[in-house]
């Protein structure tokens, strides 16, 4: 992946998650709203909507893609800290580079999201964000939380 392409897919992943916030659903559903073309438009226009607010493109996506209001919420009554949504897209992004064949990081986007993976990294009341991304990574091959 060139440099740009591996900041548009952190900006991608970090608006998923950012959306996912906003609408209390989970990061698989987001992502299987938008489909594979609505994640490659998402990248293709990364360029420029990093001069936008994550509030207005995640505004603009909620009401294009009509995403409703879900019952997954991360946030409320979390004790710590909760890691930024930049933070989570961050780590999503570093997966997708590690996993992905080259050419396939979408496909790869689309299940790391939709994989039992990230609603464990979305629980902030545990530590599994927290843990060495090749954990995780290593996790999500195995598809279970390794010991």
């Amino acid at each position: 992946m060139t440099e740009k392409e591996k900041n548009d897919f952190f900006y991608v992943c970090s608006l998923i998650e950012y959306v996912a916030r906003q609408t209390q659903n989970r990061r698989g559903v987001i992502v299987k709203i938008l489909g594979k073309e609505g994640i490659e438009k998402q990248l293709y226009d990364a360029e420029v909507n990093h001069c936008l607010s994550f509030e207005q493109v995640s505004d603009e996506l909620i009401e294009h893609y009509k995403i409703q209001e879900g019952d997954f919420d991360t946030i409320t009554g979390c004790k710590y800290t909760v890691p930024s949504y930049l933070d989570i897209g961050k780590l999503y992004s570093i997966m997708i580079e590690d996993c992905a064949e080259p050419g396939k990081e979408v496909e790869e986007l689309l299940k790391i999201f939709a994989s039992f993976i990230s609603d464990k990294i979305s629980n902030f009341q545990t530590d599994v964000y927290y843990q060495n991304p090749n954990y995780l990574e290593c996790s999500y091959k195995a598809g279970y939380l390794l010991d």
